[in-house]
Formats: structure tokens, C-alpha cells, sequence
């Protein structure tokens, strides 16, 4: 792996720490700007559209930053580097519907979690109400949710913390699971932890198998897509409801198609993409 152009960084509690910084700070920065804005000029950019989304990729931006120049540059002499390789078509075909089979799963899971009562009610409704304020322009909605976001997550959680977990030793599957735990629990919320954590092993693993962060993003956008798409037509994020069917026919479908794109997936597909300079070449 010497001739890899990609940096061999590992990833550690203090590059955690580096990623909320650098995230902290890139919105803060996006806050003050508005602060300012709205002192010089009279206008309140926080009731745009659009400035949410600034605020977000600003804070993804300088997470990414930060950790490329307190991590990764000096640990290893190169820039961080990641790979976008596509596949064969043949790949594709088995990913997507295994993803939707997972997507299925985890509705069913999510369904189970209560959504009523003195405790789970009221945070139930909180949350309902903040995903009422993020559900606004069509438009900007799609480029957050089906664009950005499969972009920088996909960049931070399995380019930077489960690559560079793997990177120190830790063993592939372990690193899939941290991984995903961390990627729910950013989530903030039991109903979405759920779904993240499922469909994060699922990124996760095609993104070991592939070594491309191409893959991952589309299905994470897939997802999202699927979702936004749900909330907007059905104000709903159930595809149950969406096709007048019970979760349990959702949750059979779903284990049929995980299982079985799964089991090609791993055992037929012969495709396990290194990342060296011959990227573009399936190892033997």
C-alpha cells in the first residue's frame, strides 16, 4: 500500500474532537455573520431559506478542514484524499435494493417505538414540530437533505471515523458498528437513531467492500430522497402508509430483499476495489 495516493490517518478520540470543533466554529462563524447582517442592513437572514443550508455546509466544511490540518497533514505528510470510484453497473443492481430492504427493516423497528404517553408524547411532539420548521421550500429541502448531507456525512462518517478506525486496527465489522452508533446518536432522537444505525451498517459495508465513497453517498441520498419524498406527498416518512399496507407486509418485504441482495452482495459479487493508484481495478 505504499504506493496509495490515499493519507493513512487514524482516527481517535482527539480527532473527535477536532470534527466538533471545527464544526462549532464554522457555525458560529455563520452566526455571527448573520448577527452582523442584521445590525448593519435591518434583515434577519435566519428567516432565508437558504441560510440554514449555508450554516450547514460551512460547519461540515471547517469540521473537514480541521481535521485535514490537525490530523491528517501532520500524521502523515499528504492531504486528506478520499476515493469516488464507481463500480460495475452489476454492483449497483444489488446495493440499492438491499438498501431498500434495509429501509423497510427500520421502518418497521421505528414504528415499535412509542410515540404517546407523559414522556415519549411530549418529546414525540418536539420533534415533530422541528421537522415542520425543516420541512420548508421544497427545493432547498432536496439540496440539504438528498445533496449535502449524503456528501458531508458520508465524508465524515465512513471517510473520516471508519476509515480511520480501521486505519488504527480496529476490526472492520466493530468499526461498521461504532460507526453507526455515532451516525444515530448525531441524530438526536430515538425515532431516527433507529434508522441510522440499521442503514449506517449498510453504508458502512459497501463502503469496506467498495472502498468508494461514491457508493454510499448515492444510497444515503436514496434514502433521504425516499424520505423527503414521503413528507412532502403524504406528510408522512411511512412507506406503509404511503401504500395503504401493514408494517408487517413492510417488514417481510424488507427481510426478503435485505437477505437476499445481501447474500449477493457478499457472495456473489466479486468486485473489492483497493485503494491504490489502480483504482479503477478490481483486486484478484
Amino acid at each position: 500500500m505504499e504506493n496509495s495516493r490515499y493519507p493513512k490517518f487514524t482516527f481517535t478520540w482527539i480527532g473527535g474532537l477536532v470534527l466538533v470543533a471545527g464544526l462549532f466554529i464554522g457555525t458560529m462563524a455563520v452566526t455571527f455573520f448573520g448577527s452582523f447582517w442584521k445590525i448593519a442592513f435591518r434583515e434577519n437572514l435566519e428567516l432565508k431559506d437558504w441560510f440554514l443550508m449555508l450554516t450547514n455546509a460551512v460547519g461540515f466544511l471547517t469540521a473537514i478542514a480541521f481535521f485535514d490540518f490537525f490530523i491528517v497533514r501532520p500524521s502523515t505528510g499528504k492531504k486528506l484524499n478520499f476515493n469516488f470510484s464507481p463500480t460495475n453497473f452489476y454492483t449497483y443492481l444489488l446495493i440499492f435494493p438491499m438498501m431498500l430492504g434495509m429501509m423497510f427493516i427500520s421502518e418497521f423497528i421505528t414504528s415499535l417505538i412509542p410515540v404517546t404517553g407523559p414522556f415519549w408524547g411530549k418529546y414525540y411532539e418536539y420533534f415533530a414540530q422541528l421537522m415542520e420548521q425543516l420541512t420548508f421550500e421544497p427545493v432547498i429541502m432536496i439540496i440539504m437533505t438528498v445533496i449535502m448531507a449524503p456528501i458531508f456525512e458520508e465524508i465524515i462518517f465512513r471517510g473520516i471515523i471508519q476509515k480511520g478506525l480501521m486505519n488504527k486496527g480496529v476490526d472492520p465489522k466493530r468499526a461498521i458498528f461504532y460507526t453507526s452508533v455515532i451516525f444515530g446518536l448525531i441524530h438526536g432522537n430515538p425515532w431516527q437513531f433507529v434508522g441510522a444505525v440499521l442503514l449506517g451498517g449498510v453504508l458502512g459495508l459497501v463502503y469496506y467492500k467498495t472502498k468508494s465513497l461514491l457508493l454510499p453517498m448515492l444510497l444515503h441520498g436514496f434514502n433521504n430522497l425516499c424520505s423527503s419524498m414521503l413528507v412532502t406527498y403524504t406528510k408522512s416518512e411511512s412507506f406503509a402508509d404511503a401504500l395503504k399496507i401493514s408494517e408487517w407486509v413492510i417488514l417481510a418485504v424488507g427481510i426478503v430483499l435485505f437477505s437476499l441482495f445481501y447474500y449477493l452482495f457478499m457472495k456473489k459479487n466479486k468486485v473489492h476495489y483497493a485503494e491504490n493508484l489502480r483504482d479503477n481495478r478490481s483486486e484478484p
